[in-house]
């Protein structure tokens, strides 16, 4: 089970994710992994607080 935790992804948090992950692989990100979760919880956060503010 994830842990929670205090601090919400953000957008720019994502994108600073995976662009560490580029860098650090030829400039590939893999499908699944730690990059991709946090552009998923980041998009996850924006969706629901756009839905909240209707």
């Amino acid at each position: 089970m994830a842990k929670s935790s205090k601090t919400p992804m953000t957008q720019t948090a994502a994108a600073r994710i995976q662009s560490a992950e580029a860098k650090a692989n030829s400039g590939k990100v893999a499908k699944g992994g730690f990059a991709s979760r946090a552009q998923t919880a980041a998009a996850h956060k924006t969706s629901s607080s756009q839905s909240h503010k209707k």
